[in-house]
């Protein structure tokens, strides 16, 4: 492949881009009318607008983006994450284009887009499953038997869902068909489809994913786990590799089942296997992500591998070039994603310009970006500004270069999540390795930020009074006094 268009915007696209560069591959850009003086448009070989700022106006026109690759000879797509990126419609239309689709075939994104197929597929290799139903359902009464048999707590999932929509824990009888109802509709108007489904809610979860790779020729490899059990709203915000709570010995049986979940729908590209684990280190089979994962710089820190790089050799025929064997966890790396939401405000998104944007640089340092100081945080996507990634030999290290890298990243203008990231990165339930997905219910509230600022604020007050008086001694004047050298040098 010789030219890539990156179907996608901002930081996901301008990372593509660098590797595509890196591999002397021409890239072609798609942008939005918002999006026209974006680092991604800039960065690129070519260039092309799609329309308007709308996405359904702009960046998810599957035919104008096939068209403009017929254009400008385009090889292959990439499409990152979000958008076109698990719609197995537009990838078999870029496949019946002659065009090459950089992600897996539109069979096994349509399997493991369904979270009832994907566990269909899957349950005859004996993979750990949540306790519950394997089909939809929208009758209130066989729910109700379903949930009487496996147990309150329980949880209504979207089958097509993501992202927390279509999901609702239901702790009681008298609750069930109110908030069944809620699901389907929440589906439905999210999905476009109303299917649900119920499992026993696990408590204290953790949410462990383990990324994985396949070429065309039947090898596959796990790259290890994420940790990904800091979350706003069912949604990640913190992630981390490798966990701080698996031995070794769970780490390869997690690794090995990922592994089986790829090859049960004859998985290529780079994929995601998610899975819920409970208070006594059970793993249970959630869904594959058909894609490339946001948090997958931590993974890349780790283990030295460029999971775009791979994505693109796998789609051009080639093998991998590494065994499992091959890979070794070095070190230890954690994301921060660095939302434009107040964090003092339930995670609202802040739509304003960056009056001030200086990342920060320095040595097990990654910042993935698609902003510059200037731009606009516009108001129709998603409110990412960047990922903010550390590596150090240890856990420990890591943490700590992570708060050095918060403290250094000078962000003006709009609310971000790193008062949040700062918040969990120093409690001692991070640090100690001992929380899970309730974190944010169990330990914050705005109050601890807000505290943290006004005692900031305080301290700089008390620098700034100082400062001033110093200023003040040292430019105070000497004081007047009378000589006589001018009558001396009249006589």
């Amino acid at each position: 492949m010789q030219k890539i268009l990156v179907a996608n915007r901002g930081e996901i696209a301008l990372r593509i881009m660098r590797t595509l560069r890196k591999m002397g591959i021409r890239s072609v850009a798609v942008y939005s009318e918002a999006d026209r003086h974006s680092p991604h448009v800039r960065y690129a070989d070519e260039a092309v607008c799609l329309g308007p700022a709308p996405s359904n106006q702009s960046y998810l026109r599957g035919d104008a983006i096939i068209d403009i690759c017929k254009k400008l000879g385009v090889d292959g797509i990439h499409p990152g994450y979000g958008f076109l990126s698990e719609n197995a419609a537009f990838a078999r239309k870029v496949t019946e284009a002659g065009i090459t689709f950089i992600g897996p075939s539109p069979e096994a994104m349509e399997v493991m887009g369904s979270k009832l197929a994907a566990k269909e597929c899957v349950k005859k290799y004996n993979i750990p499953m949540v306790p519950g139903i394997d089909e939809a359902i929208t009758d209130v009464t066989l729910a109700k038997q379903i949930a009487a048999e496996v147990g309150y707590p329980v949880l209504i999932k979207a089958s097509a869902g993501g992202g927390g929509k279509g999901m609702r824990i239901v702790e009681q009888e008298n609750e069930l068909e109110e908030q069944m109802e809620r699901a389907i509709s929440e589906a439905t108007s999210s999905f476009g489809d109303g299917s649900v489904f119920i499992e026993k809610y696990v408590s204290s979860p953790r949410h462990i994913e383990v990324q994985v790779l396949a070429d065309n020729y039947g090898n596959c490899i796990h790259l290890f786990e994420r940790e990904c059990s800091i979350q706003r709203r069912h949604q990640k915000v913190v992630e981390e590799s490798p966990s701080s709570i698996l031995t070794p010995a769970i780490r390869k049986q997690m690794g090995e089942a990922a592994v089986m979940v790829a090859k049960s729908c004859n998985y290529t590209s780079t994929g995601t296997v998610e899975f819920l684990m409970d208070d006594k280190l059970n793993f249970y089979f959630l869904e594959m992500n058909t894609r490339l994962q946001v948090e997958h710089p931590v993974t890349e820190m780790i283990t030295g591998i460029d999971l775009v790089e791979e994505q693109v050799k796998i789609a051009r025929g080639e093998k991998l070039s590494f065994t499992q064997d091959d890979l070794k966890i070095n070190g230890h790396a954690i994301e921060l994603r660095v939302y434009a939401e107040d964090p003092l405000n339930n995670f609202m998104p802040s739509i304003g310009t960056l009056t001030r944007y200086e990342p920060p640089t320095g040595k097990g340092i990654r910042v993935d970006d698609g902003y510059e100081q200037g731009m606009q945080i516009p108001i129709y996507y998603d409110p990412m500004i960047a990922k903010l990634a550390t590596h150090g030999k240890n856990r420990i290290e890591a943490i700590q270069k992570m708060l050095a890298a918060i403290e250094a990243y000078g962000i003006e203008g709009v609310s971000t999540t790193m008062p949040f990231g700062r918040f969990v990165f120093q409690h001692e339930a991070f640090i100690s390795g001992h929380f899970d997905t309730h974190f944010v219910k169990n330990y914050y509230t705005p109050a601890h930020i807000e505290n943290e600022q006004a005692a900031k604020a305080k301290i700089a007050a008390i620098v700034a009074v100082k400062h001033w008086l110093n200023q003040q001694a040292a430019l105070t004047t000497v004081a007047h006094r009378s000589t006589s050298w001018k009558r001396r040098i009249a006589h």
